[in-house]
This record gives structure tokens, C-alpha cells and sequence, in this order.
């Protein structure tokens, strides 16, 4: 899935103060590197929508004193509120189901809905990292450093199951119904959802409706209309769009938008 990225409300974005460098990584499955930096302020929370990525932040300085320490986010088909306190520094990595199955060894449902320590999922070597990290004031040395940390652990790490592999590019890649991407893969309906939500964390249904919001999300600067909108993104019509958007990020396509 292309669409992936963080979907906040954007009045959130206008009142806080930092810097965001982002660079790109040559690992597949690795879908880019966010270095951010907030000066000491005030507590604010920050409403994040479900993602199509499992993120790891790896803390130079901690973000929120009510999260772990580095905290790994599964993937989640809910909104997540994350309070930021004072200041941040740090860098976030969004990894594929592949690349993170891979690097963390361990079937994602276990994930699901949480977040973990990178330390609990990656052991001392994950401390090495950040010491690192923090040794070096460029970003573009620290995305080097990433690189050449993840990528030996993403090549030699376990695979997904290739059936799930490619029921998830299906079902994020356009409108895609789950009954026909299980006949596409020769599985039944019912081994599907239990394959996915095993090895992804989610069930294939709601797999597709984080990317369709995504979807809608990316096509909202060149959208006539809500209603256009939404019988473009594949929703029923403007009321489901509207239903779905408040069931995954927690506020309305317009309180989304506002500011």
C-alpha cells in the first residue's frame, strides 16, 4: 500500500512547533525514515488514525513518559493518542507486514492494537542503535546507520506466508473484496481471515478499509466534493465515507481538514 502515511487532524499539525527530516531507505519493505524534533512546550496529544505500517520511534529523547521507552506500534484499527510532553527527538521507521515480520520475528498479531519496547522485540542491540543514533547530529548519517542496522535482520528474518503476502497487496492496493481475494488465492474465506489476522494482526476487511481511508485521505487537495470523493474511493456513497472516517481516525472528514 502506497497510501500509508500518518492521518492527523490537520488544526493538531498547525499548533504544534518542531521539525520533520525525512529521508528513504534501499531496503525493501522499509517504507521511509521521519527524523522529528519538538522544542520544550506544552502537553499536547496527537490523534494518529490506524496506519498501513507498523512504526518503530527510537528515542533520542523521550516522546511521552505514558508510552515504552522506543515504542513499536502494530498495526490498529483504531485511533491512537499519543500525548507529547515537553520536548522530542527522535526517528520513526515505517515497516511493511513483511519487513516487520521479518525483523521482529514473531507473528504480528502479537502486535496488534499495542505498542512494545524495541528493546523487548530487538534485545540490546536496539540500545547499541540509539547510542549511536544520538553519537551523530546528521540525519542523513543517522538513515545510513538505519540501513545498515536493519537490513541484514529484514533479509534473514522468517517470510510471511506467500498467500498473505499477496492477500494484503491485494486488499491495499485498490477495492477488493475479501470472499474473491481468498478464491484468487485458493484459500477459503474463513483460512483466510484466520492466516491474515494471525500473521498481519488485523482481519483482511479491516485491512482494506485503513487503505481505502488512506486513499481518500491522499485524493482530498483534488476532490470537487465529498460525495465525488467517495464513490471515487469506493465508498457506498458520502454517509458511509463520513461513518468510516469517524470509526478510524476519531473526528470527521471536515474536523480533519479544519485549520
Amino acid at each position: 500500500m502506497t497510501e500509508w502515511s500518518l492521518v492527523v487532524p490537520r488544526q493538531e499539525i498547525t499548533n504544534a512547533q518542531g521539525r520533520h527530516v525525512f529521508g528513504f531507505s534501499r531496503i525493501p519493505g522499509v517504507l521511509t525514515y521521519a527524523g522529528h524534533e519538538f522544542p520544550p512546550a506544552d502537553p499536547m496529544p496527537w490523534r494518529v488514525t490506524p496506519l498501513g505500517a507498523i512504526t518503530m520511534i527510537l528515542e533520542l529523547e523521550p516522546l511521552s513518559p505514558q508510552l515504552p521507552p522506543s515504542p513499536v506500534f502494530g498495526l490498529r484499527d483504531r485511533p491512537l493518542l499519543v500525548p507529547q510532553s515537553g520536548s522530542a527527538r527522535g526517528l520513526t521507521i515505517a515497516l511493511t507486514p513483511a519487513a516487520a515480520y521479518a525483523l521482529f520475528g514473531l507473528p504480528l498479531r502479537l502486535l496488534a492494537n499495542a505498542s512494545v519496547s524495541a528493546a523487548d522485540l530487538l534485545g540490546r542491540d536496539a540500545d547499541l542503535l540509539i547510542e549511536q543514533l544520538a553519537s551523530t547530529s546528521d540525519w542523513t548519517t543517522r538513515f545510513a546507520l538505519l540501513d545498515d542496522f536493519l537490513l541484514p535482520r529484514v533479509r534473514s528474518g522468517p517470510e510471511l506466508a506467500r498467500p498473505v503476502r499477496a492477500a494484503w497487496h491485494r486488499l491495499t492496493s485498490g477495492p477488493a473484496r475479501v470472499d474473491a481475494v481468498a478464491a484468487e488465492i485458493g484459500w477459503t474465506r474463513q483460512h483466510l481471515n484466520a492466516r491474515f489476522r494471525e500473521e498481519i494482526g488485523l482481519s483482511p476487511r479491516t485491512a482494506g478499509r485503513i487503505a481505502r481511508l488512506h486513499r481518500a485521505v491522499s485524493r482530498l487537495p483534488s476532490a470537487r466534493s465529498w460525495a465525488e470523493l467517495a464513490i471515487e474511493c469506493g465508498y457506498a456513497d458520502q454517509s458511509h465515507l463520513n461513518r468510516d472516517f469517524r470509526g478510524l481516525t476519531g473526528c470527521t472528514p471536515t474536523e480533519y481538514v479544519r485549520g
